[in-house]
């Protein structure tokens, strides 16, 4: 257990900042689940709308330290092949 008032603060901030970031995991995690399932059975045009709001959430959670710019580009790379490749077999 911290005992100095700054330990204990920074128990809190990182408690506070781990709590954000897995919010904004879940976000983009629940929103590509959701563009899956569009891919799998819904139409082109709906995916091709939640595919721009997960470039929005990624984009956001890039520019944070929750997740590597890197990460973000390959992410919106793989799920736009997707899209691209559901266009081509419809």
């Amino acid at each position: 257990m911290a005992h100095s008032l700054s330990a204990k603060k920074r128990i809190r901030q990182n408690a506070a900042s781990r709590s954000l970031n897995r919010w904004r995991k879940r976000t983009y995690r629940e929103a590509i689940k959701e563009f899956h399932e569009l891919i799998l059975h819904g139409s082109v045009e709906d995916a091709k709308k939640q595919l721009d709001a997960i470039y929005k959430i990624l984009d956001k959670v890039a520019s944070t330290s929750a997740m590597h710019k890197n990460t973000a580009a390959r992410y919106k790379s793989r799920l736009s092949a997707r899209l691209n490749a559901k266009k081509a077999a419809a």
